[in-house]
């Protein structure tokens, strides 16, 4: 998907940001990517009753990020941004459902002119309720989820051998780690040199935030994931020179090292950096199992691919974090995400 053929040219779209119940919490990760880094929309408001009545970096405690008002409903939102263009839903709650509560919701956004930008596991646009009242308000739905379209899907064939664009990857020794976020700081990076660089998300976050392509990996079927990598970074290598794919979860992680691998066969990169949390014992939502840690994550990298390891994208002191020692970097400290594009620039 490439939401940038709609959205955020030549100025990012005002938009409401869809948080109920989520805002400042783990279960709210789009709406914070999207509110504090999307290239797409600008944030007008957040719709969060939790919280509603403070400002997004208050909630976020993070000075950057502008203090953009949140408010308890979407007809708030409507009333303090009426130039809102999109309705952001960033947002999936447990059971995948729509919520029966924020249906008046955004039905107003769109009687109010919001195309609807969701992140939810179920399909706006396949519904035939919320097919015919888009038409009949004029908006669009875009489902961030969906997979491509089933003559889309193939197996893998090693054509992103010939792209001439360097490919590189950012892995990870546990989810959440970082992986989008230092993939997304090591294209603005790039870009601020003068790169011709690009990035391929494989989130419903990146996608939001502004990738050139992106897919949700994980609803892909497993024979076809590494097929579709190699399209979208294939795809995008044709007008780059320089293509940062995003990666998930870990290779040594049991329950989803299948599309870790995935990720990086059908990229096959010229060069990794790896995120990691050097204060993370257990797995998220894991706690069974341990994390195998930085040595353990690049052995696997080397051994399952040709790529160099050039870096480690570190969420903690970059002089404590030692892996072979390899440059190391925080990118939300001043100059780290320079420090990671020198070290990826060297091995490449």
């Amino acid at each position: 998907m490439n939401l940038r053929s709609r959205f955020g040219e030549p100025d990012p779209t005002p938009a409401v940001v869809l948080a109920e119940g989520e805002f400042g919490e783990p279960g709210g990760k789009t709406a914070h990517g999207v509110v504090m880094h999307s290239e797409l929309f600008e944030a007008a408001v957040v719709v969060d009753s939790g919280t509603a009545g403070t400002t997004a970096d208050e909630v976020l405690e993070n000075p950057s990020v502008d203090p953009i008002p949140v408010v308890a409903s979407v007809a708030d939102a409507l009333e303090r941004a009426p130039e809102a263009e999109a309705l952001v839903i960033g947002v999936a709650p447990a059971g995948g459902d729509l919520p029966e509560s924020w249906i008046d919701g955004i039905r107003a956004a769109m009687r109010a002119g919001c195309d609807v930008v969701s992140g939810l596991h179920v399909f706006l646009s396949e519904r035939e309720e919320w097919a015919a009242f888009a038409a009949e308000t004029g908006v669009d739905l875009y489902d961030v989820r969906k997979p491509p379209a089933e003559d889309d899907l193939r197996v893998a064939d090693g054509s992103v051998d010939d792209v001439d664009a360097d490919v590189v990857l950012t892995t990870g020794t546990d989810c959440a780690v970082g992986k989008r976020t230092t993939a997304f700081e090591l294209y603005r990076a790039a870009r601020r040199v003068g790169r011709d660089a690009a990035w391929v998300a494989t989130g419903q976050t990146g996608i939001m935030v502004g990738a050139h392509r992106g897919v949700v990996i994980d609803r892909v079927p497993a024979d076809f994931a590494a097929g579709v990598v190699e399209d979208l970074v294939t795809d995008v290598a044709a007008d780059h020179e320089i293509v940062f794919v995003e990666g998930q979860a870990s290779l040594a992680h049991r329950a989803y090292s299948g599309v870790t691998l995935s990720i990086l066969h059908g990229c096959w990169p010229d060069a990794v950096v790896v995120a990691d949390d050097p204060a993370r014992s257990e797995r998220t939502h894991y706690e069974q199992w341990p994390v195998a840690g930085l040595e353990r994550e690049i052995d696997l990298i080397e051994r399952l691919s040709d790529a160099t390891v050039a870096a480690v994208s570190t969420w903690g002191d970059p002089d404590e974090a030692s892996a072979r020692d390899l440059p190391a970097a925080n990118v939300y400290r001043d100059g780290g995400p320079e420090r990671l594009l020198e070290a990826v620039t060297d091995a490449l």
